[in-house]
């Protein structure tokens, strides 16, 4: 049996399956859209089905087949992924796809299916592939073998090169209509209270408002939103407030909450002079946040992050913040 799909992914997969069976999808897809709305789920789907050996004439794979148990096994010897692999020294992953990975999967492609006549290959996040890997890959593209398939993953396709871009095919993820969110929340089993406020603190993302739900990042946005009102009334030390925030895993969506906050209290304004403070704000904390990946102390960039919120919000304006968000 097949995980059930959200009905964004659904489509999606619909699409994507008739343009197969109708002969219209060549060898590079570029699955692309907002993170966290499932399109490498959807991509290893197509791979399976193409891949399956008895799914006769039905949309999804059969799941018994030889091919389909050597697929949920991660054995598959016509399936690929290529994502993020150990760095030299095996102490943590790397943040780029590099040209070693690129070369092995350039030449898996010129080997022989071994199953069904077909091979898939999945790069994902495919805008994680740095230039020396880009231009492999091109060379990989302007070369395609018959049978073979080759897929991106992306949530941020713009940051792949042009001449990648327009060697591949489109499937685009969008973001579902409110109340198929709503009910797509409601469905994952989330009370309804919850489940409005993160949907719109996810700005309409149903994948993000469910993992918000699910671990805690809506929590963390009511606590963001407190600490942002306290500071503006100075009931809380920066100092402190910076070293709490920098001091787990949860540093970068702290600043990508209080961002967010930033942005929804201008929406809500007509004060040119306070919206044009708060763009800035937002554009600073988005610089903090960025700031967080390379060796810079990470609780002296927030300390003066959060600073410049104070200096900026006067008490009147604090308790706008304060709120849920």
């Amino acid at each position: 049996m097949t995980h059930r799909f959200a009905p964004w992914q659904q489509r999606a997969y619909d699409h994507a399956t008739d343009a197969l069976d109708g002969g219209r999808m060549g060898h590079a897809l570029l699955l692309c859209g907002p993170p966290q709305l499932g399109k490498r789920a959807v991509a290893e789907r197509l791979a399976q089905r193409l891949l399956c050996t008895g799914r006769g004439d039905g949309r999804d794979p059969c799941g018994a087949c030889r091919s389909c148990q050597l697929f949920a096994a991660g054995s598959h010897p016509d399936f690929n992924l290529v994502s993020f692999v150990p760095n030299k020294e095996g102490t943590r992953l790397r943040t780029e796809i590099v040209i070693e990975q690129i070369r092995q999967l350039s030449e898996k492609l010129t080997l022989t299916p071994q199953y069904g006549g077909a091979q898939v290959s999945i790069i994902e996040p495919a805008d994680a592939i740095n230039h020396a890997a880009c231009n492999a890959l091109l060379k990989t593209l302007e070369e395609p073998h018959p049978a073979r398939y080759l897929w991106l993953v992306s949530a941020n396709p713009a940051r792949l090169p042009a001449t990648i871009r327009s060697r591949c095919q489109r499937l685009e993820f969008r973001l579902p209509q409110r109340a198929e969110a709503l009910a797509w929340l409601r469905e994952q089993g989330h009370a309804e209270a919850a489940v409005t406020e993160a949907l719109d603190a996810a700005r309409g993302h149903p994948g993000l408002a469910d993992a918000w739900l699910r671990d805690g990042g809506l929590a963390l946005r009511r606590e963001v939103a407190a600490d942002l009102g306290k500071l503006a009334r100075g009931d809380l030390s920066v100092v402190e407030t910076a070293q709490r925030w920098t001091g787990d895993d949860s540093a970068t969506l702290r600043l990508r909450h209080a961002a967010d906050l930033a942005v929804a209290e201008a929406a809500g304004l007509t004060d040119p002079v306070r919206t044009r403070t708060l763009a800035a704000w937002f554009d600073a904390a988005n610089r903090t946040r960025d700031l967080l990946r390379t060796t810079i102390r990470a609780d002296l960039a927030v300390a003066e992050l959060l600073l410049a919120w104070r200096a900026d919000n006067a008490p009147a304006t604090a308790s706008r913040t304060g709120g849920r968000g």
